[in-house]
């Protein structure tokens, strides 16, 4: 029994550090990876970590619209590179509807599992996950959404014919239903003849929405991606956007940054908790060892009388110290991949960013050698006992 509470109470502390490890990794580098290629974001002003959260990583709501000339004058910027447009409002079955471009899908170099790309107005292209949470394939239809909740108002006027399912690209584009900027405002609006465009000779197109007017004050975006041309747009233009209009420009590095300083705070607290369980359970076990020494001190006797000699009896009760800690350290990596496994199956936001209890890093290594050295270091003073055993006082019994 005692030597079951020692392995449980290594195990526990283990898995803590385990789940963190695989947490924080998976997390760190989904952010990295969905974050690429994006230097800026813009949209209207509040949040600068809503907005990031908004239009990076899709699980936060919008702080707004922007006018499209507005974000149109950014987009001419000598400074900027590309931009993106996006457009948003919309889900199905809690999973989003995107207005953009197909620059938006080649950030993340997208490619086809089946179908064909959007090319016209209402029609979509799926991510992998979403297809197949919802059972959708190419040629089907569905009706929207308003919002991120259950239970939204549905557009049933207008309904999405899906040409295409992505690819798995392990990033927040599996999770989105991918569409055009003319999409998400047809399905919006009350009275479509009266807001249809009427080319003529002297049109020109929004560099942003190629079917819109340039300087079109009537249409709205939610936000736009920017690429900077060159290092010195990243002192310039946020300071020129915060400070010179009334968009806000946030900087996915820093308040991705912010946001694990803030993270980090529970992350440490919960890594100390684990430390204190790997500490109580290593002097556990060095009390365990200590205690059986006693108990033990005959046959440890009889031992050496059978031709034991004094360094078999201190390698046994190091190897006994290693192979309880070694056993308890398994059980913890085991614990720890198995709750992540649950977690992802039970909780769907876990789902949808992609943190799986199947990865494996290198540092789980450390672990497994720290732990052996715990062992071997609560057994070291009991193995010394063991080496100074008296045969003749143990068996005369004094």
């Amino acid at each position: 029994m005692n030597t079951a509470i020692n392995i449980v109470l290594l195990s526990l502390g283990i898995a803590v550090i385990t789940i963190l490890l695989l947490f924080n990794r998976q997390l760190e580098q989904k952010i990295t990876e969905n974050a690429k290629g994006i230097d800026l974001v813009v949209g209207a002003k509040g949040s600068p970590l809503q907005l990031i959260l908004c239009s990076i990583f899709h699980i936060d709501y919008p702080t707004g619209n922007i006018k499209l000339n507005e974000a149109e004058r950014i987009a001419r910027n000598r400074l900027v590179k590309k931009t993106i447009p996006l457009a948003l409002g919309d889900s199905y079955q809690l999973y989003r509807i995107v207005g953009t471009t197909r620059a938006y899908p080649d950030l993340y170099s997208a490619e086809l599992e089946s179908g064909a790309w959007w090319s016209k107005d209402l029609e979509v292209t799926m991510g992998s996950t979403v297809a197949a949470m919802t059972g959708l394939k190419a040629g089907d239809h569905f009706s929207s959404a308003h919002g991120m909740i259950e239970g939204g108002h549905e557009h049933d006027e207008h309904q999405y014919l899906i040409t295409g399912i992505l690819k798995p690209t392990h990033t927040v584009l599996d999770n989105l239903i991918l569409t055009n900027v003319e999409s998400v405002w047809k399905v919006h609006e009350e009275d479509e003849e009266a807001t249809a465009q009427q080319h003529d000779s002297t049109f020109e197109a929004s560099p942003l929405v190629p079917t819109v007017a340039k300087g079109d004050s009537t249409k709205e975006i939610t936000a736009m991606l920017i690429q900077y041309r060159s290092p010195m747009a990243a002192i310039q233009l946020p300071r020129l956007i915060n400070g010179q209009s009334r968009l806000q420009a946030a900087s996915p590095a820093f308040e991705t940054a912010r946001l694990f300083s803030i993270l980090g705070v529970g992350v440490d607290i919960m890594m100390a908790f684990a430390y204190v369980l790997i500490v109580i359970s290593g002097l556990s076990i060095f009390i365990a060892l200590y205690n059986s020494l006693k108990e033990r001190r005959y046959d440890l006797a009889i031992m050496r009388s059978m031709g034991a000699t004094r360094s078999k009896l201190f390698i046994s009760i190091l190897l006994e110290g290693g192979a309880l800690t070694l056993f308890g350290c398994f059980v913890g990596l085991a614990m720890g991949h198995g709750v992540l496994v649950m977690l992802s199956k039970m909780v769907g936001e876990m789902r949808k960013a992609g943190i799986s209890g199947l990865v494996f890093y290198d540092q789980e290594w450390i672990i497994l050698g720290g732990s052996l050295a715990l062992g071997l270091l609560c057994a070291v003073l009991p193995a010394i006992q063991a080496y100074k055993t008296d045969i003749s006082k143990v068996l005369a019994g004094n």
